[in-house]
């Protein structure tokens, strides 16, 4: 069988140094994963996987739907102060059944231009139209609105995953609510992590009611699997009947479903936890780096090191010296742009940052 096809886009991704392989880094310091609060790694939700089975049946419109599930989706929408809320398998199912069924043609779709992969692949099934705004513009954001039509969606994250900064939540719900337009906000990295007890920064903000949906994966510092879709009844309703993803999926089996109800009973109370992860983000910020550093309050912390092949080497040579750093590389960032994405952990130790500093110190020098 010929796949010349396959190998010739696979060389022309090796020559641009953006060959993606997958590894595993077993013994180094975790520099890159988003376990935030280490309630994955360090294995600190008490299941008991003999009282549940590991498949679901089916999906939930057949088979797959049980009690858990339900109590569970209430439970995380009652913590998050939403009247409703559907549970999808992943972040991703869950922006793709969302975004591809809600707007329809003749609608429009605004996004921030740094939006994730998940929700401009949700954008792409959707039959409206759609453009980007520029990132956290309020100006842009506004003139782009009033030259919509039908029906206009506005999808930012609260938390960008590659930057780590923060959106102007209150001064977009302002501007959708001034506009009559339907704000979405994907919540993915300020779960577990923003907020008095990782309610979010909507929720920490008090702008639950401006929103038409939020999305909260749990993934992430929940340090489980899945995510789950927060609006009214009326949405959740409408999800179970329009959303394909939804709908055309086996459902996550109960033992999965134990894991998010019991992080749900934990995470919010790890709160010397989360004030030690931004203290961690504030020492890093503070370090003498002599590498542009994005300014990010939260604990991803990313360092500019502009090409591919240079920022391909550098993340080669931390990890030979024992830490588990990434690079992102183009096209996943822009051009120039390209970085190591440092995040950092409620486990990591004082130390092991200060020993990462003085690794990036002297890689700088050395290059």
């Amino acid at each position: 069988m010929n796949q010349d096809f396959l190998s010739d886009r696979l060389k022309d991704r090796k020559s641009q140094h953006n060959f993606r392989q997958l590894q595993i880094n077993a013994h180094q310091i975790d520099f890159c994963s988003n376990d935030y609060l280490g309630i994955a790694s360090q294995k600190r939700l008490p299941i008991e996987a003999a009282k549940h089975t590991t498949g679901s049946t089916g999906s939930r419109l057949i088979s797959g739907n049980y009690e858990l599930l339900l109590e569970t989706e209430q439970l995380v929408a009652e913590f998050h102060n939403s009247p409703a809320g559907l549970i999808y398998n992943s972040g991703y199912d869950a922006n793709i059944g969302l975004l591809s069924c809600l707007p329809k043609r003749g609608d429009t779709i605004l996004f921030d231009r740094l939006s994730h992969a998940s929700i401009r692949d949700g954008i792409r099934l959707s039959l409206a139209q759609s453009r980007a705004f520029a990132h956290n513009d309020i100006d842009d954001l506004r003139s782009k609105i009033r030259h919509s039509s039908g029906n206009t969606f506005v999808i930012t994250e609260s938390v960008f995953s590659m930057d780590g900064e923060l959106a102007p939540l209150l001064e977009i719900a302002r501007t959708c609510s001034e506009f009559g337009a339907h704000l979405i906000v994907d919540e993915a990295h300020a779960t577990g992590v923003i907020g008095d007890h990782g309610e979010g920064l909507v929720q920490f903000l008090g702008c639950e009611a401006l929103c038409l949906a939020r999305i909260h994966t749990f993934g992430k510092a929940v340090g489980c699997h899945g995510a789950i879709v927060l609006g009214t009844s009326t949405l959740r309703d409408f999800l179970i009947n329009f959303s394909r993803a939804f709908i055309y999926t086996t459902s996550l089996p109960p033992l999965a479903i134990d894991a998010i109800k019991k992080s749900y009973e934990l995470f919010p109370k790890l709160d010397d936890e989360r004030r030690y992860l931004m203290e961690q983000a504030r020492h890093f910020r503070e370090a003498n780096i002599p590498f542009e550093k994005l300014s990010s309050p939260t604990p991803i912390q990313g360092i500019i090191i502009p090409g591919n092949e240079k920022v391909r080497l550098i993340a080669s040579l931390l990890q030979a010296r024992g830490f588990d750093i990434r690079p992102i590389s183009y096209p996943s960032v822009p051009k120039q742009r390209e970085r190591l994405r440092i995040t950092l952990h409620s486990f990591n130790t004082n130390s092991e940052l200060e020993s990462l500093a003085d690794n990036l110190i002297r890689l700088a020098g050395e290059l």
